[in-house]
């Protein structure tokens, strides 16, 4: 009870700063604001050289275009753009940055050590969040850099809404596979299985809704009750019943290692993302 207090605690009195304001930097400060970890929208700020993409944001956040304003007034530091971008946003921010500050990348594949390189002295967090944090259910894996303590971890954990959980930095890429392009997985299932029920005579709507509220609903239970899913799988498979034939449908057609081989190809291009921004 004392941990999860002081995890919502540790953003209080804190100005939080977002370089880029995409999707998932705006999934992020909607949540902050929302469940209350800041105080108040006047506590963030975001800078982006669209235009359109400020004007999104809720209202009260302070809005520019000069990522150094963000630095120099923000305690903490979410990097928020794309891998190829964060040597030209860090070196922009860089006079801004030092031991008093947090950085926090979600830049897929740019490690500690290349981030501790362009931001010397700063703590350093690497953290790998999804698009689920547009509605706080987001699954998020994160690693602390050499100069990162306790409370840097603290207050990671309350910048996400969702399972957010302290991994090795070496781990990251297997994250950013399963968890962070996992969603695009989960959705194209959905999609399947609601087409699966259209062919079978049901409406779109009627088929969609179905296929999504199962694997909610699946998901939910699983992590409720912690059962591991091939147990939960066969208390729905009755001898000789519909489910099983299904089962063995999908087996016979690669199922489980499609979806192995989807997060391999995954964990691939994230470790080669890594080394195109110059890790070793």
């Amino acid at each position: 009870c004392s941990s999860v207090v002081a995890e919502q605690m540790a953003l209080q009195g804190r100005r939080v700063g977002f370089v880029g304001a995409g999707m998932m930097a705006s999934a992020m400060i909607d949540g902050l604001i929302r469940s209350g970890a800041v105080d108040g929208p006047g506590a963030v700020t975001a800078a982006d050289m669209s235009a359109q993409q400020l004007e999104k944001l809720p209202e009260g956040v302070i809005r520019t275009s000069d990522n150094l304003e963000v630095a120099r007034t923000c305690d903490i530091v979410v990097i928020a753009v794309k891998p190829h971008i964060v040597p030209k946003a860090l070196s922009a921010i860089v006079s801004g940055v030092d031991g008093t500050k947090l950085v926090v990348s979600i830049a897929a594949g740019v490690t500690l050590e290349t981030l501790e390189s362009l931001v010397p002295g700063a703590r350093v967090v690497r953290a790998m969040p999804n698009t689920p944090c547009l509605i706080g259910e987001a699954a998020v894996g994160f690693a602390l850099g050499s100069q990162a303590t306790e409370e840097d971890a603290q207050a990671v954990e309350a910048l996400f809404q969702g399972v957010v959980l302290r991994v090795g930095e070496k781990d990251l890429a297997a994250v950013t596979a399963v968890s962070g392009s996992g969603p695009a997985y989960v959705f194209l299932f959905i999609e399947a299985l609601a087409d699966a029920g259209v062919r079978a005579g049901l409406s779109r709507p009627v088929a969609l809704q179905l296929a999504a509220q199962t694997v909610k609903g699946s998901a939910s239970m699983q992590l409720q009750t912690g059962q591991h899913p091939g147990v939960l799988k066969d208390q729905v498979c009755s001898p000789g019943g519909t489910t099983i034939a299904a089962v063995e449908a999908l087996e016979q057609n690669g199922f489980r290692f499609a979806a192995m081989s989807a997060v391999a190809a995954a964990n691939k291009r994230c470790q080669e993302l890594a080394s195109a921004t110059g890790a070793k």
